[in-house]
């Protein structure tokens, strides 16, 4: 027999010993109600007919005493209630249900006719004025009254004999109910227990010995049998896990030696790596760490689990990055320069770059890997670098500015001696002076700006008063390329806690950007949307795009797109996203191909003080 018929069988005897007691109960029921409904339709209605005619062959009685008294109305009381007697009576003939009922029922009814009879001779003789006589009541009417409602209650008394009987043998029926199907579920109960008893442990006793095999095996007794006897699942289970467990032998055996050698070559491989990585499970535990970063934040035991990513990790943005990576699968994009830990010992501040991979995929994930590359030395070189960049800047401009003078003075003084050949080198001479001047001037705001140098004057102003300071500036070069530099926004809009002249300085590197790639009859729009605590604005043109590869680089340095490189130095774009980050706000574009470009940064909203 199978495990499944097994509990099939179990199940079966349980559900029809559970129907046995129910349809014995129902039977119970059934009989009980029986006798019940014995007791009110059979007796109860005979009992009520037998008061009725009492209560109006009375009245009747009262009615004829009113006529002997010689008040009136006494006969049309008589007669109504005559009716009523008549109506109670047939009720009564019509529930005949015990020996001896019709009888009585037919000497009520021959025995009121006399009596009504009486009564009729009666309301004859009574005179029209005077005393009435009552002897004819005393000897003939009253007699026949007393034998009527004497028959009415001993009626009465019939049918209530019959009911109490009635209800001492529901009574009966309830304790025969009550005991037989106590008996019946209490048996049935008591072999259901047996039997489930029995089926349990034929059920439950193969399966320990599973768990016991299963404790052998994962104390490496791989040689291990569970016994093999029937030929239900559980029987076909034992043999699987039989053969198993002799694979799995079989496989620890030739494998063993190739696992550790895997392991040690992974742990010398994670020794080797120079740049710190950390390993954590799903709950944020470190796993695994390598030496260069046990050295990196001291010496950390991981053996014992209970260390966590924020107890060694100082800064919560890296802990919430490697959150978020274990919860999705994959890290939030960030940029490289928001992905640097900063962490100060031995009298230098060392700069590490930080990135999070996930460990397996999907529904698989099973941690993350937090890498730390040490990026001080290239920190220190771009500080150099940005150092040298402001010096040779700041030493330029005077030699620039001097040069650029001699050159104005010789073409003021000396060009109508020149040939025209020599004018032009002149001029050309005189152009480039004045680029490389604009060159070093954005230089220097650059380098001010990255090491922080530069002064900011904050103050709440309108963008309205941005947009139009920018429209005034670029009118007659709008006009004169027959471009629509328009504001899309009503009134001043919100106000912005900015550098007036910083922002205007953004706005407008942003509308010539425009202006370079727009074509003529194209258009140029000036939109402003409140965010919540911020700002944003955006400069937005129906020029030619740019391509998506290059919308991550167009704000780095010496950086130009499109086919008009010797237009500008590259550094607009830059020096605009460091005055944006000075502001607390960030910058970035958004284009299509073909589309238009859309530049947007914010900026912090000014509130009122109160």
């Amino acid at each position: 027999m199978t495990l499944k018929q097994k509990i099939l069988l179990g199940y079966g005897l349980s559900f029809a010993f559970m129907g046995l007691v129910v349809t014995l109960a129902v039977v119970n029921l059934v009989s009980l109600g029986r006798a019940t409904e014995a007791i009110l339709s059979e007796n109860y209605r005979s009992i009520l007919a037998a008061e009725n005619m009492v209560d109006t062959i009375e009245r009747q009685d009262s009615a004829v005493l009113l006529m002997l008294l010689g008040q009136g109305g006494g006969g049309e009381l008589f007669r109504t209630n005559e009716a009523a007697f008549r109506e109670w009576l047939a009720k009564a003939r019509d529930n005949v249900t015990i020996s001896g009922e019709g009888e009585l029922l037919q000497g009520i009814e021959r025995d009121y006719e006399a009596y009504r009879r009486a009564f009729e001779a009666l309301a004859a003789e009574l005179p029209a004025h005077g005393a009435p006589d009552a002897s004819g009541y005393l000897h003939d009417v009253s007699p026949l009254f007393t034998r009527v409602r004497d028959a009415c209650v001993r009626l009465r008394l019939l049918n209530e004999e019959a009911m109490y009987g009635a209800s001492l043998r529901a009574g009966e029926v309830a304790r025969s109910a009550i005991w037989s199907t106590s008996l019946t579920a209490a048996a049935s109960l008591a072999v259901a227990l047996v039997f489930s008893m029995v089926l349990a442990d034929r059920i439950v006793r193969p399966i320990r010995r599973f768990m016991e095999a299963s404790r052998h095996i994962s104390d490496g007794d791989y040689a291990v049998q569970v016994p093999v006897g029937g030929s239900d699942e559980l029987s076909h289970l034992a043999g699987e896990f039989n053969r198993m467990a002799t694979q799995v032998g079989r496989y620890h055996a030739m494998n063993i030696e190739q696992i550790i050698a895997e392991k040690d070559k992974g742990e010398a491989v994670l020794a080797s790596i120079e740049d710190s990585l950390v390993i954590f499970d799903t709950q944020l535990r470190v796993t695994g760490i390598n030496p260069a970063a046990r050295r990196l934040f001291g010496a950390v035991s991981v053996e014992s689990g209970d260390v966590r990513c924020a107890d060694i990790v100082p800064d919560a943005r890296v802990c919430e990055l490697v959150r978020t990576t274990v919860r999705t699968g994959r890290p939030p994009a960030m940029p490289d320069e928001e992905r640097v830990l900063v962490l100060k010992g031995e009298g230098r501040a060392a700069h590490h770059l930080f990135s999070v991979t996930a460990i397996g995929s999907g529904s698989n994930l099973s941690g993350a890997v937090l890498l730390l590359r040490d990026i001080t030395r290239l920190k220190q070189a771009e500080q150099l670098k940005n150092d040298f960049i402001m010096a040779a800047s700041h030493e330029l401009r005077t030699p620039l500015t001097s040069l650029g003078m001699s050159v104005a003075l010789l073409l003021e003084h000396a060009s109508g001696s020149l040939a025209e050949k020599d004018r032009e080198l002149l001029l050309a001479a005189h152009e480039e002076v004045g680029r490389m001047k604009s060159l070093v001037s954005d230089l220097l705001d650059l380098s001010r700006i990255e090491a922080g140098r530069i002064e900011m004057e904050f103050e709440p102003v309108t963008v309205g008063t941005l947009f139009s300071h920018v429209q005034a500036v670029f009118r007659s070069q709008t006009d004169m390329k027959d471009v629509s530099l328009r504001r899309e926004m009503d009134g001043d809009g919100p106000s912005v806690r900015a550098d007036a002249n910083k922002i205007a300085w953004v706005l407008s590197n942003l509308v010539s950007n425009a202006l370079r790639y727009v074509g003529r009859g194209g258009h140029i729009a000036l939109r402003a949307h409140d965010d919540g605590a911020w700002v944003r604005l955006a400069v937005a043109d129906d020029g030619p795009g740019i391509p998506q590869g290059d919308q991550t680089r167009i704000f780095q340095k010496f950086v130009q797109v499109g086919d008009r490189e010797s237009e500008g130095s590259g550094l607009g774009l830059a020096i605009c996203k460091e005055i944006v980050r000075a502001h607390g706000g960030a910058i970035w574009v958004e284009s299509e191909t073909g589309r238009g470009s859309t530049f947007i940064f914010t900026l912090p909203k000014a509130f009122r003080e109160t």
